[in-house]
């Protein structure tokens, strides 16, 4: 596994990862803000074709729109991220689909979860994005995205604090098949 924006202070074992998220960092492309981001940490390993990322993790979210969560991700201008956002006071299951222009989805987090999982399906020309929470298999379809076949895409985790001072944040589980 290798990183995209490596933090300064991480840990990485079998399929764990724990880090401090640097400040200022997000991933982002124009819509609505007008401003261009890629300087989130990110950590995982090119794939080509068909394939699962699943990422288990929690985080000690602080301020407006720090987030944490799976990452699939051909270059700047085309990935998906999908986690979750500390928006409003309230965690928020997220996902941002980029193709040029960032768009966001989100939904409140079932209750408060203790710790979330994320699935990003890649099949063909399309991921499928779904979750659980508190240890529960990710069965609940949050997304069903486009996505360039046949390209190489980096697969792993990422999270970003883009307003805030940084936070932590642990992965328990980062399996890639």
């Amino acid at each position: 596994m290798d990183w995209i924006n490596e933090p300064e202070t991480w840990t990485a074992g079998d399929e764990t990862l724990t880090l401090t998220v640097p400040a200022k960092t997000d991933l982002w492309q124009e819509t609505h803000y007008g401003y261009s981001f890629d300087n989130a940490p990110m950590y995982g390993r090119v794939i080509e074709g068909d394939l699962r990322v699943t990422v288990t993790f929690d985080a000690d979210y602080a301020e407006q729109y720090d987030q944490a969560g799976a990452i699939l991700r051909i270059d700047e201008k085309n990935w998906i991220k999908a986690g979750t956002e500390y928006v409003d006071g309230a965690l928020q299951i997220s996902v941002v689909v980029t193709r040029g222009f960032s768009d966001w989805s989100v939904q409140p987090a079932p209750g408060s979860p203790s710790s979330v999982t994320i699935d990003l399906h890649r099949e063909g020309d399309a991921v499928t994005v779904k979750y659980g929470v508190d240890g529960a298999e990710p069965t609940t379809l949050i997304r069903l995205a486009y996505f360039p076949p046949g390209t190489p895409a980096l697969a792993g985790a990422m999270a970003a604090a883009p307003v805030g001072s940084g936070f932590a944040a642990r992965f328990t589980k980062v399996s890639l098949s």
